[in-house]
């Protein structure tokens, strides 16, 4: 299980100034908690400036095959846009910026966890859960769990030749990020200083 809250709404209002925006929600997992009326909210601000290409409300953004017909259906304003907007937990929006490679995704949820049954995906995305959603910053593909040390401010020196020193089958998920930053034309985000990981994030949802 897991809860996803809403970003400051300043934190993604700064994120799609002056763009258009097509936004996805994912509500399969809404029976726990997914901030619904909040999101309704925002999203009527954002397309009263009339820079929302299209809104596409689904359930289980990670069901592969479900997802990918949805996003066909709705390719024209998608297209349109400059970039998507997903509220969701962490993996419907990796899986999002894997389907659209050449588009800008930006989270409009930070995810924490919730003790008990977590669920199940068919895909190899993963999201920890851990309240401070670093996907803004990494081109949607989140360092926590795609880099073995979890490392938030860049590569290691151990990876060699793109692969991962703790896990030789493994790609250097700090290579991934940086090809798809800059696929995206986004290379410039990796000059923002990263604050040390909040894991009180974590402890303080567990322990309500």
């Amino acid at each position: 299980m897991l809860i996803t809250e809403l970003k400051p709404r300043e934190t993604i209002t700064s994120l799609v100034d002056g763009k258009k925006i097509f936004i996805i929600n994912c509500i399969g997992c809404k029976e726990v908690h997914f901030p619904e009326k909040e999101i309704e909210e925002l999203e009527k601000e954002l397309s009263s400036s009339g820079n929302v290409t299209g809104i596409l409300t689904t359930d289980y953004i990670c069901n592969p095959d479900n997802m990918k017909l949805r996003l066909e259906k709705h390719a024209g304003e998608i297209e349109a846009a400059d970039a998507v907007l997903v509220f969701s937990c962490g993996v419907g929006v990796q899986t999002i910026a894997s389907y659209l490679e050449e588009k800008a995704v930006y989270a409009g949820c930070d995810t924490c966890r919730l003790p008990g049954f977590q669920g199940v995906t068919p895909l190899e995305y993963k999201c920890d859960q851990c309240g401070e959603c670093y996907l803004n910053l990494t081109g949607g593909i989140c360092p926590i769990t795609a880099c073995s040390k979890s490392l938030v401010n860049g590569q290691c020196g151990g990876s060699k030749d793109g692969m991962c020193e703790v896990d030789g089958s493994m790609e250097c998920g700090w290579e991934r990020i940086y090809r798809r930053l800059k696929e995206i034309g986004r290379l410039d985000v990796l000059k923002c200083p990263t604050q040390v990981r909040n894991f009180a994030t974590d402890d303080e949802v567990s322990a309500e």
